[in-house]
């Protein structure tokens, strides 16, 4: 199996890879180079990715006698810089961090968006931070939206972020939202267990789809109704990708606010979803004590909720 070069590109190398027959072809290098399809989809589309010297889509079907080349980025050195940016700190100790992260923040720099992340913000205040996820998400053991504010818990040793990551896998982490959703829920509470996936007609969004998707589960509470809308309280079992704003979308109820999964008027002026992750219950990786915390609403969720009070 020959190896195609090509001089014009700035990139490392191009590497042989053998698929198996009937394989879409970006299946088949996701697989191979342990990268994300995204990524190999981007590869594709700007005709790094060489069949028998042609470039193909990605839903290309490898035959057997596919000679497949792929040109690959050279690694790049990341840094990611400190900055001194406020910080709620709820709790910390050696071990871990939980902190409040306010709604526009997002959790860690990724392409785009290298600056003004909760990542620089936990560098300045906390050199030492756990390493398992790499240089761009240093302690992070889970994340929440950029538009949705509330609780994380951050880890500042790679023993803790161990035992709070496999607190999370195991179901062991309970994490409570508040929430306003369109449309008022009937029932005093339920349960939406529906699969998450990559929307196949839109891959900037998540949706229920029953085919390379992962069980996803969330319980929700009434705890007020407004003329038209419902506040929330939701728990998640899983931790899937804006589980909640998909699943209450799939039940023909998103939350106020969501510009992604809501519909496109916005009646009260908002800048995001009114979501808001309100506790945070784990057992402490040194000892297992049970640490539960709280954070108050957002000032702009706390508008959005009495404006709805005038209006009923």
């Amino acid at each position: 199996m020959s190896i195609f070069e090509e001089e014009d590109f700035a990139y490392e190398q191009w590497l042989a890879v053998e698929g198996k027959p009937e394989v879409r072809l970006d299946v088949c290098l996701t697989e191979k180079t342990g990268t994300s399809r995204s990524f190999i989809r981007n590869m594709i589309e700007e005709g790094r990715v060489l069949v028998n010297g042609e470039t193909k889509k990605a839903n290309y079907r490898i035959r057997a006698e596919d000679k497949i080349g792929i040109n690959l980025p050279k690694p790049r050195e990341l840094k990611v810089v400190p900055q001194q940016i406020p910080l709620e700190i709820i709790y910390e100790d050696d071990d871990l961090l939980v902190v409040n992260k306010p709604q526009g923040m997002v959790v860690h720099p990724a392409p785009g968006v290298w600056e003004g992340t909760l990542v620089n913000a936990l560098l300045y205040h906390c050199r030492d931070l756990s390493g398992i996820n790499g240089i761009i998400r240093p302690g992070i053991v889970h994340r929440i939206d950029k538009d949705t504010s509330g609780l994380l818990v951050v880890a500042k040793n790679d023993e803790s972020h161990n035992q709070l990551a496999g607190q999370l896998k195991e179901h062991k982490m309970q994490r409570k939202y508040l929430a306003v959703v369109h449309g008022v829920l009937s029932e005093p509470s339920g349960t939406i267990d529906a699969p998450i996936g990559r929307d196949p007609k839109d891959r900037k969004k998540m949706a229920v789809v029953f085919k390379h998707s992962r069980p996803a589960v969330t319980h929700y509470e009434v705890e007020e109704r407004f003329i038209g809308y419902t506040k929330i309280k939701a728990v998640l079992e899983t931790g899937r990708t804006h589980q909640i704003r998909v699943h209450m979308a799939y039940i023909r109820n998103p939350v106020l606010g969501d510009p992604l999964y809501g519909p496109k008027k916005n009646i009260l002026g908002l800048t995001g979803q009114v979501l808001h992750a309100h506790t945070l219950a784990f057992l402490h990786p040194r000892g297992g004590k049970l640490m539960e915390f709280s954070a108050d609403p957002p000032r702009e969720f706390l508008e959005a909720v009495d404006k709805l009070r005038e209006l009923t």
